[in-house]
C-alpha cells in the first residue's frame, strides 16, 4: 500500500471513529417541570449520573407537563422525572384508573410506542390533594371532597394552569363531585400557600409531598369518590439515549428505589420553607445515601 493510500485510509478510519467518540461523550440532557419537587428530583438524578461518570446538561424549569413532553419529542432533552397518573391523563388523555400496576403498565406500553422508556416505578406517590386551613375545616366541617363540594361556591381556590383542563383537575371535580368554586385564582404553587395563610384563598390544590402542608398544619381532604389515580414518580428517557449507554438506566433505577413520600416532603420544605437551593438539598440526600462523597 502506498503512503498516499495509507494516509487516505487512516483519514477515513479517523473520520469514522471521531463521531462515535463524540457521541459517547455527549451529555445526557436532564429536564424538569416548573415546581420545587421537580427541581429537586432532577438534581438528584443528574448528580447521581455525574457521580457515576456520566456527563449531564441540566435544562430545568421547562414549564408544565405538555411542555416537558414536547421537549422530549423534539429531542431537546433526553430524560426527566414524571408521574404515572399525569402521564395517563395529561399526556395520553386516558380515563382515570386507580390500580397502580395497571396505570404503570399502560403508560409504559404507550410511551414505548413513542420511543421512550419508562424505567422502574419509585415508591414516591405524589398525588393531588386539596387542603384547607384548620379553622376553615372546622368552620365548614370539612373531612372529604364531598364535604368541600357542599360549600365550594362560598370559597376561593388557588390552582395551577393545568388544573383547569385536566380530567383530574377542575373538570374532574365538577363531574365526580359536582364541585364548583365561587372563585378560581390561577397562581404558581410557590405562591398558593402564602395566599392561603393570608386568607386570599381558602382552598389549595397541592401535591401530597408539599412540605408546606405539614409546616402549616393544613387539613388534607380525603378523595372519598376516588377521582385521582396514583402518581408514582418514574424516570422517562429517550430509547436511543438508553441504548447508547444502558448504565444510565441502572443509575436512575437505583435512585428511584431510594425515594419515598416522607423524605420528599422534607426536601421540598427545605427548599420552600428554609430557602435552600435544590442542588444543595439533592446533594445532601445523595450523601446520606452514600451515592456521592
Amino acid at each position: 500500500m502506498t503512503i498516499r493510500k495509507l494516509l487516505a485510509f487512516s483519514a477515513l478510519a479517523l473520520a469514522a471513529v471521531v463521531p462515535l467518540a463524540s457521541q459517547a461523550q455527549q451529555a445526557v440532557r436532564v429536564g424538569s417541570k416548573n415546581f420545587t419537587e421537580q427541581f429537586v428530583l432532577a438534581e438528584i438524578y443528574a448528580q447521581s449520573l455525574e457521580a457515576a461518570g456520566i456527563k449531564t446538561e441540566k435544562k430545568l424549569n421547562l414549564g408544565g407537563t405538555l411542555i416537558a413532553q414536547k421537549a422530549m419529542e423534539e429531542k431537546q432533552i433526553d430524560f426527566y422525572p414524571e408521574y404515572t397518573g399525569t402521564m395517563l391523563l395529561a399526556v395520553l388523555k386516558q380515563e382515570p384508573m386507580t390500580d397502580a400496576k395497571a396505570v404503570y403498565d399502560k403508560v409504559k406500553e404507550a410511551y414505548a410506542k413513542m420511543g421512550f422508556v419508562v424505567l422502574n416505578q419509585s415508591k414516591l406517590n405524589n398525588g393531588y390533594v386539596m387542603v384547607v386551613r384548620s379553622d376553615t375545616a372546622q368552620k365548614y366541617k370539612l373531612e372529604t371532597l364531598s364535604d368541600l363540594a357542599r360549600v365550594a361556591k362560598d370559597l376561593k381556590i388557588g390552582a395551577g394552569p393545568e388544573f383547569r383542563d385536566r380530567k383530574d383537575g377542575l373538570p374532574g371535580l365538577k363531574a365526580k363531585y359536582n364541585m364548583v368554586f365561587g372563585e378560581d385564582l390561577q397562581m404558581a404553587i410557590g405562591l398558593r400557600y402564602q395566599a392561603l395563610k393570608n386568607d386570599q384563598i381558602q382552598v389549595v390544590n397541592g401535591y401530597s409531598t408539599d412540605g408546606m402542608i405539614s409546616a402549616m398544619k393544613l387539613k388534607r381532604l380525603r378523595d372519598d369518590k376516588s377521582l385521582w389515580p396514583p402518581y408514582f414518580v418514574v424516570p422517562v428517557i429517550r430509547r436511543e439515549t438508553l441504548e447508547a449507554n444502558p448504565k444510565i438506566g441502572d443509575v436512575l433505577n437505583r435512585v428511584s428505589a431510594l425515594l419515598d413520600e416522607a423524605t420528599m416532603a422534607q426536601m421540598n420544605y427545605q427548599v420552600d420553607g428554609e430557602k435552600l437551593e435544590p442542588k444543595e438539598v439533592a446533594r445532601d440526600f445523595l450523601k446520606a445515601k452514600g451515592l456521592v462523597k
